[in-house]
């Protein structure tokens, strides 16, 4: 059952995400407004699709804040980034080198606001990233980053990559993680199973704190619900 859950998912929301992400070059020529309600209409047709043919649903713990803020997030799924987008109001993502490349997707995830880095940057990217964060903060967007540099299944808990350490230093936010635990329910491979998705937003952590420290306080957050 739950393949036959997974392939009627992946036939509608492909299908359906086809009209969406080609209208996206449209609706970027009529201006940020409309290009950004492309983003969200995209994003509530992805949470539609998963309810009513895999039985996942969403479940809020902890609040949102209503500043920009730096988040740090566990990252198992596509389904996190969807959800994400809506729910922390249009937040600048940093993304890996090779999503920006997929055609059309990649120009529309640049044309949003994405910070986009090489997995083993150099130092220049890393200066690049550090200030493409700083300017979507003061453009009133929040930045959020997975730490943990990729997706990851269920339990596993890989070290923090160095660009989180740096891009915290350089902001001097506090930072906000937020636990997930999408990997119960939506596997990297194999059928993907009904269940409750959890975001739970961790405690602030205060800026600058030492390198050790604050890998290890984000490490521990983000991994609660693993």
């Amino acid at each position: 059952m739950n393949q036959i859950r997974t392939w009627a998912f992946t036939l509608l929301f492909y299908l359906g995400s086809v009209p969406i992400v080609a209208a996206t070059p449209i609706t970027a020529l009529l201006g940020h407004r409309a290009f950004m309600a492309n983003v969200h209409l995209w994003s509530r047709f992805h949470r539609f699709a998963a309810r009513v043919t895999l039985g996942i649903t969403t479940r809020y713990e902890g609040g949102v804040s209503p500043e920009p803020t730096f988040y740090a997030a566990k990252h198992h799924a596509m389904f996190e980034t969807l959800e994400l987008c809506r729910t922390l109001g249009n937040p600048v993502f940093v993304i890996k080198r090779e999503l920006a490349a997929i055609p059309v997707w990649g120009w529309a995830v640049q044309h949003y606001g994405a910070i986009v880095v090489d997995r083993d940057a150099n130092a220049a990217a890393l200066r690049q990233m550090m200030r493409e964060a700083k300017a979507a903060l003061a453009q009133g967007r929040s930045v959020i980053i997975f730490p943990e540099g990729t997706r990851v299944a269920a339990g596993e808990k890989p070290p923090l990559r160095s660009g989180f350490a740096g891009l915290y230093r350089v902001l001097g936010l506090p930072v906000v993680p937020i636990a997930i635990n999408s990997g119960d329910v939506w596997p990297r491979q194999g059928a993907k199973r009904p269940g409750v998705v959890t975001f739970r937003f961790g405690e602030r952590i205060p800026a600058k704190l030492p390198r050790e420290e604050i890998e290890a306080r984000v490490h521990a957050a983000i991994n609660v619900l693993d």
